[in-house]
């Protein structure tokens, strides 16, 4: 399995109401210097319903400005329908909405 394959997989089991950071992914991937690959790999998302990416954020919280599927208002209701509060700066509050990292290495286990 190549890494963005690697990555799908696992952005796949971030759950509903939940966000992960693009070096959360990457470090769960393998390698956490990969955090851009990790954005490339969801920009060029083969599976768009399938594969949530609207579900990684920047590790402060920040929604990414070039969501690959309609922008970050788009993202935005992407997240807001799912249970995740995004502030008036397109930030989520990481510590209340952030995928834990026991859960990470849980589903990476699966993986």
């Amino acid at each position: 399995m190549n890494f963005f394959e690697t990555v799908y997989k696992i952005v796949k089991t971030i759950p509903k109401g939940k966000v992960a950071s693009y070096g959360q992914i990457a470090k769960l991937a393998g390698n956490s210097k990969m955090s851009r690959q990790v954005g490339w790999a969801l920009h060029v998302n083969p599976s768009q319903g399938e594969i949530p990416c609207h579900r990684v954020v920047m590790k402060d919280g920040s929604l990414t400005k070039g969501f690959a599927f309609g922008g970050i208002e788009i993202q935005r209701a992407m997240l807001e329908r799912e249970g995740v509060i995004v502030n008036n700066d397109f930030k989520v509050d990481m510590k209340k909405f952030g995928w834990q990292s026991e859960e990470g290495v849980q589903n990476e286990k699966r993986i």
